[in-house]
């Protein structure tokens, strides 16, 4: 079969077009911008990519159209596709079907921390000798793909709240047969397209009722988002975790959460484990991946052993240079939550060593404004914080960083905010640059203009 995709060089089309060539698929695609490192991953499989969207490429008719949640009215190939009454199917719709359907499904869903839970859960059940498939919104570094296919009855997801495509408002998760799911957290976000947090807890309440009774949800103990989504109903097994009052308890062995302990209460089994991550928030990730392998047999020891060498995920706290007692980190964090959970867990680990952050507010929510409020009290942690006001951005960036509670200044200059940076560089420091984006470019000015 012919699979065309619209929309292929995000991380989830372009993981699933390389789940679809696995298959046996030929498998085309376009985008506005065809660039690495996906376009080169994508070409290294012997996908065809086309860039823009001129309805020529739906000449002569591939055999099935995936259209991304990126795409909308107005397209022209979408316009195309609709005239001429091409088949066509979301992505999320597609996995659920052409393979989802026939797997014992472990998904990872929560507002935070699903692309690093997805990672850790792969790690322990790989190194448990189950090779699971896995699709994952970003780059495991223990694996060095987003996607794979493989024979195992298992597959990992990243389940995302995001509707599924211009046609399916429905949130990508419910496609996706899940034996397991796991919910790390629930807040607000993706105000493009909910209105408020009661709108995402409805959808989780709907993911949760696809579960089956025999297979188990998986949450936190105390958050009161994530109960308030459960209370709607659930059918299946559930397994809590927490500092107490959880079926599954963490104790932090060192403050930085570089070593803790995982004990299971109903058997009394603890485990611990030793890496080199930090945060709080980190440990819940990696205890709700234990607790989802735990389902599928993984003893909670060798769960504990695998994480103690999991590596970590690209974009996630990832060291991008480091020298002369600089370290420089790259980071995902779009949410004030995530953003101060990662500034707290490397203040911990780093004590009276100087932090400077580099953030820029980009996801959608971001970008409307929703979270501002916010924001000048989740960089506490931080010595030195610089805000970049994007393009895209329209509210008053300057008032957050007049409001902050560490030093902080803000540009909505590239040029400036790489010279503001630099003038605050010297030993035993620490830069953390936040963006889910591309930054125009602002990670490998600042590297380029440090000693090698």
């Amino acid at each position: 079969m012919h699979i065309h995709i619209l929309g292929i060089c995000g991380t989830f089309m372009g993981s699933l077009a390389q789940l679809a060539k696995d298959l046996g698929h030929q498998v085309s695609g376009c985008d506005s911008n065809v660039y690495p490192p996906m376009s080169t991953q994508l070409e290294k499989a012997g996908i065809s990519l086309i860039e823009g969207f001129n309805p020529e490429q739906l000449h002569p008719a591939p055999d099935l159209i995936v259209v991304g949640n990126a795409m909308s009215r107005g397209n022209p190939c979408v316009e195309a596709m609709l005239d001429n009454q091409l088949p066509y199917i979301s992505g999320p719709q597609w996995l659920g079907e052409n393979i989802l359907r026939n797997k014992h499904v472990l998904s990872v869903s929560g507002t935070h921390g699903k692309t690093t839970t997805s990672s850790m859960l792969v790690k322990i059940l790989d190194c448990a000798g189950l090779a699971p498939g896995f699709l994952i919104g970003g780059v495991p570094q223990d694996f060095g793909l987003s996607a794979r296919l493989t024979d195992s009855d298992y597959f990992v997801v990243e389940a995302d709240e995001y509707d599924s495509a211009f046609f399916d408002k429905r949130s990508k998760f419910v496609h996706y047969f899940s034996d397991i799911l796991v919910v790390n957290n629930l807040e607000f976000d993706h105000a493009d397209i909910f209105d408020d947090l009661a709108a995402i807890q409805k959808q989780f309440h709907h993911c949760v009722r696809t579960v089956p009774s025999t297979g188990t949800v998986i949450y936190p103990a105390a958050d009161p988002n994530v109960l308030a989504a459960i209370d709607q109903g659930c059918w299946s097994r559930q397994q809590t975790f927490g500092e107490d009052s959880a079926d599954w308890r963490y104790r932090l062995l060192a403050a930085d959460g570089s070593q803790f302990e995982v004990t299971h209460q109903a058997t009394g089994q603890s485990a611990e484990v030793h890496w080199s991550h930090s945060g709080t928030h980190n440990v819940c990730n990696a205890v709700a991946a234990i607790i989802a392998a735990h389902q599928v047999g993984v003893s909670l020891e060798h769960c504990c052993e695998a994480l103690s060498d999991f590596v970590g995920v690209k974009r996630r706290m990832e060291v991008i240079y480091q020298a002369n007692g600089l370290t420089v980190y790259d980071d995902f964090a779009h949410h004030p939550t995530a953003i101060q959970s990662t500034l707290e867990g490397l203040r911990a680990r780093v004590g009276d060593s100087r932090i400077i952050a580099v953030i820029e507010p980009r996801s959608a929510t971001m970008r409307l404004g929703m979270h501002k409020d916010r924001l000048g009290a989740c960089v506490a942690a931080a010595d030195q914080v610089f805000w970049y006001q994007n393009p895209r951005i329209d509210w008053d960036i300057e008032a957050v960083a007049l409001g902050c509670a560490a030093p902080a200044k803000a540009t909505a200059d590239i040029s400036s905010l790489l010279a503001l940076t630099i003038s605050e560089v010297s030993e035993d420091t620490h830069i953390v640059i936040m963006s889910n984006g591309g930054f125009e470019g602002f990670h490998g000015q600042l590297i380029d203009s440090l000693p090698p």
